[in-house]
């Protein structure tokens, strides 16, 4: 593919670009990095119309940093002698343009509609590079139909979307930073925009809302945890339309208690993200509720030996409600996720590599194993498994690609079994072979495989456990590899306090009731202890609170490509945690490409897409060993998800 044809660098000079963009342009986006002098450049073309008796308008779409209006927002502007007066505004409650594009987008839409005729300058966010760069410049040069894109640039630095910009089919007249334009620091930037937007709140008055009768919107802190509630910016939505702009003081006790401007409107919708004053004052992002450190270790039956050799470099250990993670031999050694159920006295695994540092008696009490292929990074561990089910053990089940069948009864058959009897290790091994899984029981010291019959998948189900649920996706390494995710399913309890207001007793009916409510059928009717029927749904909506469950998606060795992307863009859709592999930094991205792995950035991106709360990366190349650091801080200018241990 042909470079596009290099564009002149033209100097920065308001009056002769006001000349030459008078020509029949009505829509100008201006694009460059932050810091490079759009918001200036912006105001000087504005006064230069103006001094022409032309009205110019502009969308200030930089919720980080606004040239006007308030953080948080994107606003319409009309040029006046004294600046730009806002006519309109939508509110984000986000600073961050890059994560939340796509709402940005939307808002950016609404507004170019109460647009009056006349010149628009569109004084865009500074996202430039990646997939958020790219899919908001396509976005805004398509949704708001831009005649011309004005792109800042320097010199020394070539524009990383320039592809993109020549396939969009506008002009395009590069211009060279504005003199004095340097990209401030983010204390620099953080306190500008808290001075704007405790400006706009000095004149304000606290109102008290019950947070039930309310419909929150956007990207809300879980209830359970006020203080990550306290600080936030959000704002009232009438049908769309922002209708007034705040921020929580506090939440307690169900109530949320608002900063607001004096008048303003309330409705019964309440838009949240992640903008919030913290604790300093200072008006930032806040980092997704859950992510940060490692700061979790497993209970101690369920950690790995320590060993005098170990080299894997960092190793996540995390915990969720149900259930304990560990990467047992860290980011650089043999992928082997350890899952421990609480209070189960059982264990998942995701892949077999080297499986040393695992306690004997996990073996004894792991029911699944879930192998993304058969390269002996993932699988060698199985003699380990093999050796210590030794005895009389349930069979364990173990799930992969296809040829998994063969792998397994291979690795059995290259041992002398002679003297062991009935007390052969004993495994059910499924092929997922697209909907369907082909299964086979193997026991060592039996000479042939018993083959089962074919199961039909739904939905990529291959477990379906009254506790939790695993499903499957394929993927692509230059060789089939399956993805795993697991779900705890939800927990009801009863209220008994409720129970007692009602005169009723507690008995087995209370358990039918959790299975009807739990299973969808909330019209079959349930026998209470007074003898009547009443239906489940009914009863459960006041006698049962949910817990609800958690998900843990297992993804590793795939290539970085669209339909890869994707699959697992879907199965990871939400999930409280996503272990993923990140195994090149992008200097070594052709690497990456020719042997079929994720880059840093890639895999980034895709938990970023996915919106999971906590991204766990794995599998890193062994090049990296002594510098760990350099693959987070890439996963990290991507995705604010990610998971890192300490970082000197």
């Amino acid at each position: 593919m042909n470079n596009p044809a290099p564009l002149p660098l033209l100097p920065y000079c308001p009056a002769s670009l006001a000349a030459q963009l008078l020509t029949g342009r009505h829509r100008i986006l201006l694009y460059g990095e932050a810091g490079i002098g759009k918001s200036t450049l912006t105001a000087e073309l504005a006064q230069k119309f103006a001094e022409s008796s032309l009205t110019c308008f502009c969308l200030s779409a930089d919720p980080g940093s606004p040239g006007f209006g308030l953080p948080g927002t994107v606003s319409l502007g009309q040029w006046q002698e004294s600046g730009w007066q806002v006519l309109a505004f939508e509110a984000l409650c986000t600073l961050d343009a890059g994560r939340f594009r796509l709402p940005l987008l939307s808002a950016v839409h609404r507004l170019i509609q109460k647009t009056p005729p006349g010149l628009l300058l569109i004084d865009a966010p500074g996202v430039v590079r990646g997939v958020a760069g790219a899919e908001l410049l396509t976005g805004m040069v398509e949704l708001l139909e831009i005649d011309t894109v004005l792109m800042l640039t320097r010199q020394s630095k070539p524009f990383p979307l320039m592809k993109e910009l020549s396939s969009l089919g506008v002009p395009i007249l590069q211009v060279h930073a504005h003199p004095e334009a340097c990209r401030p620091g983010q204390k620099a930037r953080a306190h500008r925009r808290t001075r704007q937007w405790q400006a706009y709140l000095a004149d304000s008055h606290q109102l008290t809302f019950r947070l039930a009768d309310l419909r929150l919107i956007g990207a809300p802190p879980p209830i359970d945890v006020p203080d990550a509630w306290a600080g936030r910016q959000c704002a009232f939505i009438a049908e769309g339309p922002t209708a007034s702009l705040g921020e929580i003081v506090s939440l307690q006790a169900g109530m949320l208690q608002l900063r607001l401007p004096m008048a303003a409107a309330t409705t019964e919708t309440l838009l949240m993200r992640d903008a919030v004053s913290n604790k300093s004052g200072l008006l930032v992002s806040a980092a997704p509720f859950a992510s940060g450190n490692l700061q979790f270790m497993p209970p101690p039956d369920a950690m790995p030996y320590p060993t005098p050799d170990y080299a894997g470099g960092p190793r996540p250990a995390v915990k969720l409600r149900g259930m304990y993670a560990t990467m047992i031999n860290g980011v650089f050694g043999d992928p082997l996720l350890h899952l421990r159920l609480h209070q189960q006295q059982r264990s998942l695994l995701f892949d077999l590599g080297d499986s040393g540092r695992l306690p004997t008696r996990i073996a004894h009490q792991v029911s699944d194993v879930c192998i993304s292929h058969a390269h002996i990074d993932h699988i060698g561990g199985f003699l380990w498994l093999l050796r210590s089910r030794l005895g009389d053990f349930p069979s364990c089940r173990i799930f992969g690609p296809p040829g998994l069948i063969g792998h397994i009864e291979g690795m059995i058959a290259g041992v002398l079994w002679d003297r062991i009897g009935d007390a052969g290790p004993r495994f059910e091994v499924a092929e997922i072979h697209g909907d369907r899984l082909r299964r086979a029981r193997l026991q060592a010291g039996c000479r042939d495989a018993v083959e089962l019959p074919e199961i039909r998948l739904t939905g990529g189900l291959i477990v379906d456990d009254p506790q939790f649920s695993v499903r499957t996706i394929s993927l692509d390494h230059h060789t089939p590899v399956q993805a795993y995710a697991f779900e705890s399913k939800a927990k009801f309890n009863v209220d008994n306090s409720v129970l007692k207001a009602l005169g009723l007793t507690a008995g087995p009916w209370l358990n039918e009731l959790k299975r009807l409510v739990g299973s969808g059928d909330r019209r079959a009717m349930i026998r209470l202890p007074d003898n009547s029927l009443r239906e489940a749904g009914e009863v459960g909506e006041r006698l049962l609170t949910v817990t609800p469950g958690e998900k843990l998606v297992y993804a590793t060795d795939l290539a970085d490509t669209a339909a890869n992307r994707a699959a697992l863009t879907a199965l990871a859709h939400k999930a409280d945690l996503l272990f993923c592999e990140s195994a090149f930094l992008e200097a070594d991205s052709e690497q990456a490409r020719r042997t079929g792995h994720l880059t840093a950035s890639a895999c980034g991106e895709i938990a970023t897409e996915a919106d999971v709360k906590q991204l766990v990366p794995f599998h890193f190349s062994r090049r990296y060993e002594t510098r760990p650091e350099a693959v987070y801080r890439e996963i990290a200018a991507v995705c604010s998800r990610v998971v890192m241990p300490p970082i000197k």
